[in-house]
């Protein structure tokens, strides 16, 4: 049996990790949301500041020149930072509060598909056939975990994730033409940044009170089991749930190819079901864990439609340098 080169065992093995984290992280947020009662938009908004602040400090410490951009930039970031990030965060967050977090993600990953459909549609890049056996995969799948025959999930969650799907297809679009350009962390920082603005004028953040994060909330569905304050769960979603995550999965693409790290980050779905299943006691039906297997296999087939490019959850990411852009001319 082959054996993986210890190089490419540290990619699989932080890829792995990025998606457990990102997979948790869902949990969190929802116990947060539970604990203080603050809402989905607000919660978005201290993630975004968090990650930028930490994104913009690693900048300026490797390469200042790094956070200079283009006049030909400001559009196509500022679009990604409203779109892909700012309602990326909050759709998906109030996903997981009305629905099963595992599901929510689900429903979140179709973002898959449209962007090998972009790709092949709008950008003429080769995609091969399978994408349509992904497509009919995930749409039965789908289905069934929906049990569409006796509407069970929240209609109102089921949107929202459909909305998070819409946000991480112009994520990734925009994303990955942003790095062909720049560094990863650069276009995250100034996703991140636009998207600070924008909740700082729209998530009435200041009606929320400080000394929230201060409140003893539980740690789990059993509110008589562990507990702690809830800037603990703050700040796992920031450090851990956002930047931690960004910077294994940019290692990890730096290892692997694009193709084999996005199908390693397909994982976060199976670490979500298991974390949501632990934590908070939700837990699905015998026909809907069929469903969850085929939407995820379909998504994993449209993972490897595109030669040697795949879906990253934080950015399409590459391996260039830390560099100063080039002037637009």
């Amino acid at each position: 049996m082959a054996v993986a080169k210890p190089r490419a065992l540290v990619g699989y093995i932080a890829a792995t990790v990025a998606a457990f984290i990102f997979g948790v992280n869902g949990v969190v947020i929802k116990l947060l949301m539970d604990g203080t009662g603050i809402d989905g938009f607000q919660v978005t908004f201290l993630r975004v500041v968090g990650a930028a602040v930490l994104m913009g400090a690693v900048l300026l410490i490797r390469d200042p020149n790094a956070l200079r951009i283009t006049r030909k930039q400001i559009v196509p970031l500022i679009a990604m930072g409203v779109i892909g990030v700012a309602m990326l965060q909050a759709t998906y967050a109030e996903a997981v509060y009305l629905l099963p977090i595992g599901i929510a993600l689900l429903l979140e990953y179709t973002a898959v598909l449209f962007v090998a459909l972009i790709a092949h549609f709008f950008f003429r890049e080769h995609v091969k056939s399978r994408i349509w056996v992904s497509i009919a995969a995930v749409l039965i799948g789908l289905a069934t975990v929906a049990e569409v025959w006796n509407s069970t999930l929240n209609v109102e969650g089921v949107l929202w994730a459909l909305g998070a799907s819409a946000s991480l297809t112009t994520y990734f679009v925009l994303g990955e033409r942003q790095t062909g350009v720049r560094h990863p962390m650069a276009v995250g920082f100034w996703g991140m940044a636009v998207a600070s603005i924008f909740w700082a004028l729209f998530s009435g953040w200041w009606n929320v009170d400080p000394a929230i994060f201060t409140r003893i909330v539980p740690f789990s569905a059993d509110t008589d089991g562990i507990a702690g304050p809830a800037w603990i769960l703050l700040v796992f979603i920031v450090v851990l749930g956002t930047f931690t995550t960004f910077t294994l999965g940019l290692w990890s693409i730096s290892i692997l190819k694009a193709t084999r790290s996005g199908i390693v980050a397909t994982s976060e779905v199976l670490f979500a079901f298991l974390a949501a299943w632990l934590i908070l006691g939700e837990s699905l039906n015998v026909v809907q864990l069929v469903g969850a297997g085929i939407v995820l296999g379909g998504v994993i087939l449209a993972q490897s439609a595109r030669d040697n490019r795949a879906v990253e959850t934080d950015l399409a990411l590459d391996t260039t340098e830390i560099s100063r852009p080039k002037e637009s001319r």
